[in-house]
């Protein structure tokens, strides 16, 4: 089981020192999808970066400028381009000339018509002012982050890792409270997966998740969280063991104990499962990837 951490303690708009190098202000945009809402994190003192500053909110950019009074934001970094984690930056960089920094997407993919809303939206016009799709390094007086490229929830996810604390803000990739949602087309298990092992071999003290508190046991949890999704992927094969079937005939049954109004997000995270085992040569499918494709084993 995965050994979540729910407990937060916290109040929207106030901003609190969680660590030596590192502030948080909390946006007021609870829902199923952010938890408590957007953690938007100051790093250093003086000249200070502000990761993923959230939702258009002027109240959330009224509470960070006052966080940041009497300092210089010299740097935006933004995880990825949904819309509880970018949308603001534009507003920040307005009012501090700030640069930003990320990874565009370079392809907005359209969701399938009977696709469930699996997030509040995607920022769309997202476009940072540096590009950090292959990397890099940001730095200011006394810290120094470093971008890694983490797809898989989104093809542009980045994480940044705080050096001299051995941190990692780890944006949606890892999350204390829940599992990551991945959306085909542009979530993707294969890269998703091969993340979780980049940021594991990194060997972090703390995780940062910019959607509940931090993760403090990081190895234990991310191997709880590699092992969730291999569990998931054994219950396909077991399933499909049985005879051929569609994900629409698969979720009833793998997912009997959950809300049924759970069950099209099910079927999307299954769906990233099943294109994964079928690169791996594992199952089959009848056409192109999607709900009513009926899969069997290889």
């Amino acid at each position: 089981m995965i050994p979540y951490v729910r407990d937060m303690d916290f109040e929207y708009g106030a901003c609190d020192q969680v660590s030596p190098l590192i502030r948080r202000v909390v946006a007021n945009n609870p829902g199923p999808f952010t938890f408590r809402g957007t953690g938007t994190y100051i790093v250093g003192r003086g000249e200070v970066a502000v990761i993923d500053p959230g939702p258009d909110d002027p109240d959330h950019l009224a509470a960070i400028l006052k966080a940041v009074q009497g300092e210089r934001v010299v740097a935006i970094p933004i995880t990825h381009h949904h819309a509880d984690h970018s949308p603001l930056a534009a507003a920040l960089k307005a009012a501090t000339g700030a640069t930003v920094y990320g990874c565009a997407v370079l392809h907005h993919h359209m969701e399938h018509g009977d696709a469930p809303r699996m997030e509040a939206d995607h920022d769309l016009g997202f476009s940072p002012d540096v590009s950090l799709c292959d990397g890099g390094f940001i730095d200011g007086p006394g810290w120094t982050l470093e971008a890694i490229p983490t797809p898989g929830h989104t093809s542009n996810h980045l994480c940044y890792a705080l050096k001299e604390e051995n941190a990692l803000f780890s944006g949606d990739h890892v999350m204390g409270w829940s599992t990551t949602v991945i959306t085909p087309p542009d979530g993707d298990m294969t890269a998703y997966l091969d993340s979780l092992a980049k940021v594991k071999a990194r060997d972090f003290d703390v995780l940062w998740p910019t959607h509940g508190p931090p993760i403090r046991e990081v190895a234990p949890f991310l191997d709880a969280y590699v092992a969730h999704r291999q569990e998931r992927m054994d219950q396909i094969t077991l399933a499909l063991s049985q005879g051929p079937a569609t994900i629409r005939e698969l979720v009833p049954k793998l997912y009997a104990d959950v809300d049924s109004r759970l069950h099209p997000a099910a079927a999307r995270s299954m769906l990233a499962a099943i294109i994964h085992m079928e690169r791996g040569g594992e199952i089959e499918a009848s056409g192109p990837p999607g709900l009513d494709t009926t899969y069997r084993l290889a």
